[in-house]
């Protein structure tokens, strides 16, 4: 079983790999002890918004309701013979992660299968389940059974989420509205998105980046250096978009070069060493 359980859990570290450069980096700054249960959700999360996302030629709401129904399964059991929920149950039994955070993930990913006009409370609604918990999924195995500091700071964690979820859905208006026909943020019309309502969204991101920031600080050191890294990546990310016009964002996707990344890890790297992270 430990060997079936590690390979597992190596699947899970191969799609983080795949799919994302840029968290990848920021979990291999963290301590060895958490580099596997990260990578275990963030591989759980990127196969469901897979699901959502990109597997058009197939029948997505019951792909998504047989994943939904094998996690639970995987979780109540103990075990999966799909690599990933194997990995992913591990973690949730090994770390005491909320089964609500788990039913609000799959919720907002059961919502990206319908066209919505998100009006405020859908906005949050789906922010909170697409993002926001898997933010305290992680902080779970952060603080790896110290309540106390888990409470102090889930409000800055979810914060966090927020503000990446934000960004994200700046950075990929283009393909959200052209390829999905999503448009995210309330009161959004493509045809009349203008300078002034694209302030108005990235001073909302700002003040998340900001309470996030705190609770940053407050991380063990063993987790502290890799969200400060996904921080300053993503604030970076923010920082791109905002010096941009509004019509550009509808024209392109802003990204973060390889040099980009590379010195944004150094300088991370350099503050850690000095103690001011």
């Amino acid at each position: 079983m430990e060997l079936f359980k590690e390979t597992c859990l190596k699947c899970s570290k191969i799609i983080t790999e795949s799919y994302s450069t840029s968290f990848t980096l920021g979990i291999r700054t963290m301590h060895r002890k958490l580099h596997l249960p990260i990578y275990a959700i963030y591989g759980f999360v990127r196969l469901a918004d897979e699901i959502v996302d990109t597997f058009h030629a197939y029948k997505k709401r019951e792909l998504l309701q047989d994943f939904k129904a094998q996690t639970y399964t995987a979780i109540e059991q103990q075990i999966s013979l799909n690599p990933v929920l194997h990995a992913f149950q591990g973690v949730v039994n090994q770390f005491g992660i909320d089964l609500a955070y788990i039913e609000a993930f799959l919720k907002s990913m059961e919502m990206d299968l319908d066209d919505h006009k998100y009006d405020t409370a859908l906005y949050k609604e789906y922010i909170y389940g697409s993002a926001e918990v898997v933010g305290l999924m992680c902080l779970r195995v952060f603080c790896d059974g110290d309540s106390e500091m888990f409470e102090r700071l889930r409000k800055p964690a979810c914060s966090l989420g927020a503000a990446f979820q934000k960004v994200n859905f700046l950075r990929d208006m283009k393909s959200d509205y052209h390829e999905r026909g999503r448009i995210y943020f309330p009161q959004v019309d493509i045809s009349t998105f203008n300078n002034a309502r694209k302030a108005e969204i990235e001073a909302d991101i700002i003040q998340d980046f900001e309470d996030a920031y705190h609770g940053i600080m407050g991380l063990p050191k063993s987790a502290r250096m890799g969200v400060y890294l996904a921080y300053i990546y993503y604030l970076k990310l923010f920082r791109k978009i905002q010096a941009l016009p509004a019509t550009n964002i509808l024209k392109e996707r802003v990204r973060i070069n390889d040099n980009t990344k590379l010195a944004l890890l150094l300088g991370s790297y350099l503050k850690y060493r000095l103690n001011t992270i």
